[in-house]
């Protein structure tokens, strides 16, 4: 099942009423194709010189990215509810989930018979099916480590970023070889594409299969 505006303003309004005592503010709901969540409360931080001082314009978004039972889309629901009597209350939790968070939460699955956990764990299966699956063009870096290990990065097509990420990560001293690659592929959609100073430590074996016959290229022929 894949949640719509409608549905998601129905359940809140019965959850509402039944599980936070008809208490909670309407919020806008937003739907979104993320894959990196399900469920997901945003707002705005309004800061003065560098303190934060109110925060504002609360919304709750839930992903279609993903085919999910019905049962899991509600307690995803109930799940961000919980984070809006939070902030709407202006109750003062230890963390993200801290105690109010998780006292609410065992509370609702306790006396309604659900199963809303701290966070969505998505099945492999589930994982798979939301990938994007159009082929696109990759610009992937294979780190070598000093310790032995192997990482890979992918990169915008920014020459000047590409330079300064190089740059950084040979000065740092941890790297001892970095090789450069670009095809078109879609199974490196899985990986983020950023200038972030950082690895991501996969299945080397299983990246190297899908670099397989694809030369190494200096930065000059990247972009």
């Amino acid at each position: 099942m894949k949640a719509t505006v409608p549905y998601i303003e129905a359940k809140f309004d019965e959850y509402n009423a039944l599980m936070f005592d008809g208490k909670l503010e309407k919020v806008p709901i937003e739907l979104s194709n993320s894959a990196s969540y399900v469920g997901q409360c945003t707002f705005r931080t309004k800061r003065i010189a560098g303190f934060t001082v109110g925060r504002y314009d609360l919304r709750l978004r839930i992903s279609t990215r993903h085919d999910l039972p019905e049962e899991e889309i509600e307690d995803t629901i109930i799940h961000e509810m919980i984070h809006c009597c939070i902030w709407q209350q202006k109750i003062k939790d230890t963390s993200t989930h801290g105690k109010v968070f998780r006292a609410m939460m065992a509370r609702i699955n306790r006396d309604f018979g659900r199963h809303v956990t701290i966070s969505h764990r998505l099945t492999a299966e589930q994982r798979e099916e939301g990938l994007d699956k159009r082929v696109k063009p990759h610009i992937v870096a294979i780190v070598t480590f000093r310790d032995g290990r192997e990482g890979l990065k992918l990169l915008p097509f920014s020459a000047p970023k590409i330079r300064a990420w190089d740059r950084v990560l040979r000065r740092s001293g941890n790297a001892s070889d970095i090789k450069y690659y670009r095809l078109e592929s879609a199974w490196f959609n899985r990986f983020p594409t950023s200038a972030a100073f950082n690895v991501f430590f996969a299945d080397m074996s299983e990246v190297r299969a899908h670099l397989e016959g694809i030369p190494p290229l200096p930065i000059s022929e990247l972009v």
